[in-house]
């Protein structure tokens, strides 16, 4: 639960911060804010590591690994890479549309990885799999039926002023 919070409290202030860039740094301050945020996760996840104690284990951890060291390794790399496109993507939906959008969206694709699971690796589905996919998917049509609302009335008063001008024209 605060890991989803935290989430949605970057994903807020990350708006917040492109509603007070001057025109002209567009590009490179949406870099400069992904790279900010990985500096920072990297260093928390450092922190924690050493603070548990957990770095001990790392070496024998590379040792059991099944598929041995270099898959191990490709596998960290991997990882880091995925999870850097992760955050270009919620960042620029965050530039383009919204936070709140971005949030929907993310949210869309958490129904996808236990599906997949299931169908490649044989995972079972079990009761909280399917209660956390059914609640995803409610959140993300709940989203798009309220933008459905909010487009429908000829002036929406749940709009800020700021939404509307962001807005395409029509």
């Amino acid at each position: 639960m605060s890991s989803s919070a935290g989430y949605v409290l970057m994903l807020s202030l990350t708006q917040v911060f492109f509603t007070r860039l001057p025109k002209g740094e567009t590009q490179t301050k949406v870099f400069e804010m992904m790279i900010y945020q990985s500096i920072i996760a990297t260093s928390a996840a450092l922190v924690g590591l050493f603070i548990s104690g957990e770095w001990k284990g790392l070496s024998r951890e590379m040792e059991e690994f099944g598929l041995g060291k270099f898959s191990y390794a490709m596998t960290l790399i991997e990882t880091a890479i995925a999870s850097q496109i992760f955050v270009i993507g919620p960042i620029g939906l965050i530039f383009e549309v919204s936070s709140l959008f971005s949030d929907a969206i993310s949210v869309l694709g958490l129904p996808v990885i236990p599906i997949l699971a299931v169908i490649f690796f044989h995972d079972k589905m079990d009761a909280i799999k399917v209660i956390a996919m059914v609640l995803a998917i409610w959140g993300f049509v709940s989203y798009v039926y309220q933008c459905y609302l909010d487009d429908k009335s000829p002036k929406s008063e749940y709009r800020s002023s700021n939404e509307v001008s962001n807005s395409p024209p029509t």
